[in-house]
């Protein structure tokens, strides 16, 4: 069994308290099992469900739990508004796709489900330095130190301009009669 330690008594409370939630609403496909004998160690964890709604979708968990919502094909569009609007959080996502139609669709109809947005990608690893991190609605503020995006919201921009030879009209050449 490969396990994953978490950081502290906290996170494998909670996380294994997901596990087991899925355990009784859900279907754990792999792993599920929570050790904290000796540290704090969850398997990786796969869930599914058919609730596009369930608990694990709609929540931020932060350990080695995923869940799987399978739909049916024709249900894409549907699908892509239910992630958009089922969830306060909005940290980071990412689609899989080889149709370049359908990364443009879900890119565009996910642009504010996910703060990171991978495109065939893991949804982890920011690069830090380099790539903006944070997430949006209620799982941050789009970016983190490290990015020089961050620099932006300790500043607030400022134009200055004087005129050394002011003008003597207040009219434009476009405002004269025709």
């Amino acid at each position: 069994m490969t396990r994953a330690a978490v950081i502290d008594q906290k996170a494998f409370t909670k996380i294994s308290g997901y596990v087991d939630h899925a355990k009784q609403h859900a279907v754990v496909v792999q792993g599920g099992t929570c050790r904290g004998e000796k540290g704090w160690f969850i398997e990786p964890t796969l869930v599914e469900t058919d609730d596009p709604g369930y608990r694990l979708l709609c929540e931020e968990i932060f350990g080695p739990v995923v869940t799987a919502h399978p739909y049916p094909d024709a249900k894409w569009r549907e699908v892509l508004s239910i992630v958009d609007q089922t969830s306060p959080y909005a940290l980071t996502g990412s689609v899989f796709a080889r149709d370049r139609a359908a990364i443009r669709e879900a890119s565009t109809a996910l642009r504010n489900a996910a703060g990171n947005f991978y495109i065939n990608d893991k949804p982890t690893g920011a690069t830090v330095g380099q790539q903006p991190f944070g997430g949006a609605r209620a799982s941050g503020t789009n970016d983190k130190a490290g990015s020089k995006m961050n620099l932006l919201r300790w500043v607030s921009a400022r134009s200055i301009k004087e005129t050394y030879n002011p003008p003597r009209e207040f009219t434009y050449p476009f405002m004269g009669a025709e």
